[in-house]
């Protein structure tokens, strides 16, 4: 059953943001597209062991011949390394310009996949299918698609928007802890951005509100597509407004590369970034020490680390790679206020050292 829909609107692209009970409903929408040659399902094994037969149940309405293509899970394995053996696979199935592929997974699987769906004979259609609060909340949504090499995080990409994007809302039910922190940063990072009755309702929460069929989840998930779709439909490309989408990443992507994406997933790295970004906004920009310790509240309540806990000089040196830095500067998005970002501000390394500093380790309760 179909719960609600967002339309993401932008110059020369629509589509809709679906949430639903479970998998019903998706045949539908794939014989409305036209001229589908075949479906190629990218996934992991481990989403796969779960739900691949419900998935494979309700293809079968459709009609369209279907495959399936298997990822290897983990940040790790979103590296460009792993991209030919999937062009391989895509040839040796005969795909053409009017294959249709589906990411069925979490922000990495829909990443991967639609950083294929992009390139592969120079872009075939795509579809969201997202299986983590994560990807249902950020990654899905805007059509940024990347993958990693050695030296950074989403270093090579596109932006390619997916024909929909919808999210079976019972495949939360088995995500971990750190997934559910994973996808809650983003949450708040979106709360942040925008302030008003979002942050305030979420400000009412706490970890234990949130599950597949919570009347919050379904707020949290629809507000945060709200927020994106808006930044997303007046800037596509990221050339000004959709910077401050960046909140908390500048750390969060150092954290992640130098600790090999393992210690963190990602939202967790973010909202650890989160904390240095409001804490260089109460230096350089004006927000308010009661507005922090708002902030820090909000993320204690729902039980995401706020501490810096790896080298500041090392975290520095990874944020070196950013693709955010200008010279002897690095730029952050930072927050004047709730609901009032400031995108592009520069910000000297040594300023950044010291921040860093004061955040390693720091309990900042709220």
């Amino acid at each position: 059953m179909k719960l609600s829909e967002r339309e993401v609107v932008g110059s020369g692209f629509v589509y809709p943001v679906e949430l639903h009970e479970d998998f019903v409903g998706l045949s539908e929408k794939l014989n409305k597209l036209k001229k589908i040659s075949h479906v190629f399902v990218l996934t992991s094994r481990e989403i796969a062991g779960i739900y691949e037969k419900y998935l494979i149940k309700e293809l079968k309405n459709s009609s369209l011949p279907f495959s399936f293509i298997y990822l290897k899970s983990g940040e790790k394995n979103k590296h460009i390394d792993r991209v030919k053996k999937v062009y391989h696979q895509l040839i040796e199935a005969d795909a053409d310009r009017n294959a249709v592929i589906i990411a069925f997974g979490g922000g990495v699987v829909g990443d991967f996949a639609g950083f294929i769906a992009a390139t592969y004979q120079r872009g075939v259609r795509f579809i969201q299918v997202p299986t983590t609060l994560l990807a249902c909340v950020d990654s899905s949504v805007g059509g940024k698609v990347a993958v990693n090499v050695d030296s950074g995080k989403n270093m090579v990409g596109a932006f390619y928007q997916p024909q929909f994007v919808f999210a079976p809302l019972f495949t939360l039910s088995t995500l971990p802890k750190k997934e559910w922190s994973c996808g809650l940063a983003e949450v708040v990072k979106h709360s942040f951005l925008d302030g008003g009755n979002f942050l305030e309702t979420i400000s009412k929460s706490k970890r234990s509100d949130f599950f597949e069929k919570s009347d919050i989840l379904r707020y949290a998930i629809e507000e945060s597509v709200r927020v994106k779709s808006s930044i997303v439909s007046q800037d596509e490309k990221e050339s000004g407004l959709r910077a401050v989408l960046n909140l908390g990443h500048t750390t969060g992507h150092a954290i992640e590369s130098l600790t090999l994406y393992k210690k963190y997933s990602h939202g967790e790295a973010v909202s650890v970034g989160l904390v240095t970004a409001l804490l260089l906004s109460k230096e350089l920009v004006g927000f308010s020490e009661s507005n922090f310790q708002k902030a820090i509240s909000l993320m204690s309540q729902l039980e995401l680390p706020t501490v810096l806990e790896e080298k500041p000089d090392l975290v520095l040196k990874h944020m070196e790679h950013d693709k955010k830095k200008d010279g002897n500067t690095l730029k952050f998005v930072l927050l004047e206020d709730f609901g009032k970002p400031k995108f592009g501000v520069p910000v000297e390394r040594k300023q950044i050292l010291e921040i860093l500093k004061r955040h390693k380790g720091n309990k900042l309760n709220g």
